[in-house]
């Protein structure tokens, strides 16, 4: 069994950016253990002074965009500008073992074996919009850590990807050209809330397709209006197999950070974020709680079997459990 480090330990590792010591960290917060919740809760405040200072991209698409593929890709290109990357990589898990699939470290072998990156695949779990449910603590850890540059990569299966949005500062949005009506089936509320979107795989056959489809997401995106911090979302093509677009994707992003810094959106925007982390670590606590009391362990079993039976209702046997739980 491995020594458990010290708060010490852990601080002393991260400052010295010891890959070993901040992989165990972002362990220590994924850890359901209370005792463990306690020293990553300490450990994060102690290194709150040292985060801030990257640039935080999320990346999602639907499964077959290349996601990694795209990634490796636009991490090496953004290491070889001398700057050190950190990518959590939020696999699927399954719903029934509760087992994540982890290949993404498999996938991007090359960014892997690169000294100015860090890869580290986290199970999505059951949280909305695929991302884990610790996501911004190892964000945090690996700005600490002196990563200049953090990518956050979601499941991007359908659900919700409000939780991602709320924690980058740019969000990219990866589509495939040659799918059918480029614009069916595509939700609104992702649209407005993607910084970029880029049609990936625009090489050999497909790339009339892919110049195409820019141009139809280009013309969606301007039916909404900027958004508050003045920045109008834009369409771009790339291939990560020619590594092709993929300097225009960065140099589109470094124009979104110099607009929102000089306009002091960019600071306004994580504050916040910080406070709408605030507010879903309490409904996550409260749930927590809610979960684990005896009382409501012992009859939640029994609500369900009378729902299945038709001998209560839905809401009835939710504002009971509620009130019991109250009522303590």
């Amino acid at each position: 069994m491995r020594k458990r480090l010290s708060i010490e330990e852990y601080i002393e590792g991260i400052k010295s950016q010891n890959r070993f010591v901040l992989s165990r960290a972002i362990t220590l917060v994924e850890s359901e253990l209370a005792s463990d919740n306690a020293l990553a809760s300490e450990l994060i405040e102690a290194l709150l002074p040292l985060t801030g200072n990257s640039i935080r991209i999320g990346i999602t698409g639907v499964p077959g965009v290349g996601k990694s593929t795209f990634i490796e890709a636009f991490g090496n290109l953004v290491t070889s500008l001398g700057k050190k990357l950190a990518v959590l990589a939020i696999d699927p898990s399954s719903q029934r073992t509760g087992g994540s699939i982890m290949g993404d470290k498999t996938r991007m072998e090359t960014l892997g074996r690169n000294p100015l990156a860090f890869i580290r695949p986290s199970p999505a779990g059951s949280s909305l919009g695929g991302v884990s449910r610790k996501t911004r603590e190892s964000m945090l850890l690996c700005e600490a850590a002196g990563f200049e540059v953090i990518l956050i990569e979601t499941v991007g299966v359908g659900q919700s990807e409000t939780a991602v949005s709320n924690m980058v500062d740019f969000f990219l949005l990866l589509m495939l050209a040659g799918a059918g009506d480029e614009l069916q089936g595509i939700k609104k509320g992702i649209m407005e809330m993607a910084d970029a979107v880029v049609i990936t795989k625009a090489d050999g056959d497909n790339a009339p397709k892919a110049h195409l489809a820019k141009a139809e997401y280009q013309s969606a995106l301007h039916l909404f209006p900027p958004s508050e911090t003045g920045w109008q979302a834009q369409v771009l093509t790339c291939s990560a197999l020619e590594n092709k677009g993929l300097q225009e994707i960065w140099e589109l992003i470094m124009q979104y950070q110099c607009l929102l810094q000089s306009n002091h959106s960019f600071q306004q925007k994580r504050q916040a974020q910080n406070i709408a982390w605030m507010h879903e670590v309490i409904k996550q606590s409260l749930e927590n709680q809610f979960y684990n009391h005896f009382l409501i362990k012992k009859l939640i079993k029994e609500k369900e079997d009378s729902i299945k039976e038709g001998k209560q209702h839905s809401v009835k046997a939710a504002i009971e459990l509620l009130e019991l739980y109250a009522n303590r």
